[in-house]
């Protein structure tokens, strides 16, 4: 009798798509009316928001995290291990460990009087559990006093929690002849990105890293690691750099330009085949379908740092692209004179954007016009567009609007129109899908007066 059924397997057939809630208010509403049977079907964030609207309800302070890069260290070691053979090909096979492109779950706030007052405040519980805990599927309460200070031997999940933020990530490379693996590079600073809520009073990003973690490779960070590890009783592995840049804003529909950048560390020169491809992938890091792949021979002098283009085009990715819009590019870089490298960089293409008009000024009972307004970026037609909207105090019920194909490069402009019923700031939420563009959503905050 849960409440939501997960699925990231990309066929949502039977259920919605977990990109399509808009809210909790009803997934709860379909539980409870289907004589509480699992609503489908969702994914971590739909999760997050479920459990922070249970949390309010029961008096909890409560509020949703979302962590980028998220580690998912399966064997508990605070580390991420990727296999690769030398020809760039990622062995998915080798390791259950991942890096999920972004995840998110919940704080609560309470005391602690198992762990004492050090440990009380915010609390992290994940209503994505990714591995048994106590041959339970579940996640926490973790103190986030404990994580940050790397105190990963008070249960309650605390070694998991802390490697979703603070892992190493460290890339091995597979010997196809002999089936041995030889480590290519470590990564310190990938893994626990950008750790954020919703700010207090405002729909801002308020950025809460620094209550995770210390700052990422300053000495209370590698220090605090140390002692993690120490408590798991690990040993810290070195550090290898290399990195992709992107060029331009990554949009879907236009092709993606990279930089490969490799420097040379070494006084001596060094020669080297880069072995280049990209996939694309699902959130949680699972590579889908291979959609490029190039490679280069190259020497690089003492110290040299080289830079050099690389172009993924829209005709290659278009029709493997998953509703996450992300590509993993990736090089492993053969070194004939020493250690290997991998350059590794996850790349999240932006939806077109759709655009709320309406008048300024709203009044309660009286009819206000709202305007869709959505251009097509590609130079082909798209079709089954729908528009969907919904808003508290604003529409009764959602609307739902069958929109005609938008030919390449056209405008489309779609009117409805919203009754508010009380006054005060309402928000306003519309999602707009076709057959190239899934759940592409805007809001607008709509100032409601007598």
């Amino acid at each position: 009798k849960g409440v939501l059924m997960g699925n990231w397997s990309g066929n949502y057939s039977g259920g919605e798509n977990p990109g399509s809630w808009s809210g909790s208010v009803k997934i709860l509403q379909q539980w409870k009316s289907s004589g509480f049977r699992p609503v489908r079907y969702g994914q971590c964030w739909v999760f997050a928001g479920v459990l922070t609207t249970v949390l309010r309800c029961l008096g909890f302070p409560a509020r949703m995290i979302t962590n980028f890069n998220s580690a998912h260290d399966t064997n508990t070691n605070l580390r991420v291990d990727k296999y690769y053979s030398p020809d760039g090909s990622y062995l998915e096979y080798r390791t259950n460990d991942s890096v999920w492109n972004f995840h998110v779950w919940n704080e609560a706030w309470f005391t602690r009087s198992d762990l004492g007052a050090k440990y009380n405040g915010w609390q992290i519980l994940d209503a994505t559990p990714q591995e048994l805990s106590s041959n339970i599927f579940q996640c926490g309460p973790a103190s986030l006093v404990a994580i940050k200070e790397g105190d990963v031997d008070l249960g309650y999940d605390c070694p998991f929690v802390f490697a979703e933020v603070n892992a190493d990530e460290v890339t091995w490379i597979l010997d196809k002849d002999t089936q041995s693996v030889k480590k290519a590079a470590t990564d310190i600073r990938s893994v626990g990105k950008y750790l954020s809520t919703k700010a207090v009073g405002s729909f801002a990003r308020l950025d809460v890293t620094d209550a995770y973690k210390y700052s990422e490779g300053s000495s209370e960070e590698r220090e605090t690691f140390q002692k993690a590890r120490d408590k798991l009783n690990m040993n810290l592995m070195p550090r290898v750099t290399g990195k992709f840049e992107v060029k331009s804003r990554p949009e879907v529909g236009q092709d993606v330009e990279l930089v490969l950048q490799l420097t040379n560390l070494a006084s001596a020169a060094s020669t080297l085949t880069a072995n280049m491809n990209a996939w694309t992938i699902v959130y949680t890091g699972k590579p889908i379908r291979e959609v490029w792949k190039d490679s280069l021979a190259l020497t690089l002098g003492p110290q040299e740092e080289k830079a050099f283009p690389i172009k993924i085009s829209y005709a290659d990715y278009q029709k493997h692209l998953t509703t996450d819009n992300v590509i993993r590019a990736t090089a492993v870089c053969q070194v004939k004179e020493g250690a290997d490298t991998v350059v590794l960089k996850n790349i999240s293409l932006e939806n077109p954007t759709v655009t709320l008009k309406m008048p300024n000024q709203a009044k309660v009972g009286e009819v206000l016009k709202v305007e869709m307004v959505f251009t097509n970026p590609l130079a082909e037609e798209i079709s089954s567009c729908l528009l969907l909207a919904e808003g508290s105090d604003l529409l009764q019920d959602e609307i739902r609007k069958e929109v005609p194909p938008v030919k390449g490069k056209e405008t489309v402009r779609v009117c409805f129109e919203v009754t508010p019923k009380k006054k005060g700031a309402k928000q306003l939420l519309a999602n707009f899908s076709c057959d190239k563009f899934k759940d592409i959503k805007a809001f607008q905050v709509i100032t409601v007066v007598d």
